[in-house]
């Protein structure tokens, strides 16, 4: 299993499904975002987060963590061994939750509590992933995205939200700085989507055969004759 990550509005959800169209021999699974978008009382649990996130932090941040590990898990039953998936829980814990601990949105006995739940539910059911694919954007351009598909939950992000939650995926994904210690050697494939693809050709065709060539290096005992020729269509 491969994870894509990146920051809000990085076009994780737009990449995979483009891949699933035009590499359909690889296999994709979206983000399930239905626990926190769902509403209750008019607003989604993301938009209450967004709106006052010292008081729904501690939620939402546990209930990402449980639906993550529930994905986790049934992902890494996935019969294909070209899986890549949108999201994880390292992201969640390593990115969000991080960031909601260090603005202070989560106190030190939440965070603790945290921190245990997801060492403990990690490390005892979450097979490490064979790569991270890291889908790498300025967070002016993300917000400028954000904006541009106008969900509702995101009506109040914030630009410096942004950039903090790029400053840590930079940090987990790249600098690999005090994560755990089986993920360290977990390749990652860097990915510069700051310009749109999914109107490119050529740049969307780019980014296939840069994925190409890190499943081929990655993945154990997978045929790629089938990717030879690869021909893009969007």
């Amino acid at each position: 299993m491969y994870i894509v990550e990146g920051n809000i509005g990085a076009g994780k959800s737009t990449f995979l499904k483009l891949i699933g169209n035009q590499l359909p021999t690889i296999s994709v699974g979206l983000e399930p975002l239905n626990n926190w978008h769902n509403e209750n009382s008019g607003q989604s649990l993301l938009q209450q987060f967004y709106t006052n996130p010292k008081r729904w932090a501690f939620t939402l941040e546990t209930l990402a963590m449980m639906s993550r590990v529930k994905e986790h898990m049934l992902e890494q039953q996935h019969s294909s061994s070209l899986r890549i998936v949108e999201r994880s829980i390292y992201s969640g814990y390593y990115c969000f939750a991080q960031n909601s601990y260090d603005s202070g949105f989560l106190t030190d006995i939440e965070w603790n509590i945290y921190k245990d739940w997801f060492n403990f539910l990690t490390r005892n059911n979450c097979d490490k992933p064979q790569g991270f694919i890291y889908l790498k954007v300025d967070p002016a351009v993300a917000f400028e995205r954000t904006k541009k598909r106008n969900r509702s939950a995101e009506s109040t992000l914030a630009l410096e939200y942004l950039h903090d939650i790029d400053k840590l995926h930079n940090s987990f994904l790249i600098e690999k700085k005090g994560i755990d210690e089986r993920l360290i050697n977990v390749p990652v494939l860097v990915l510069d989507c700051n310009a749109e693809f999914q109107d490119d050709k050529e740049k969307f065709s780019q980014h296939c055969r840069s994925l190409l060539a890190f499943l081929q290096d990655t993945s154990e005992g997978t045929n790629f004759s089938d990717f030879n020729e690869v021909s893009i269509n969007i």
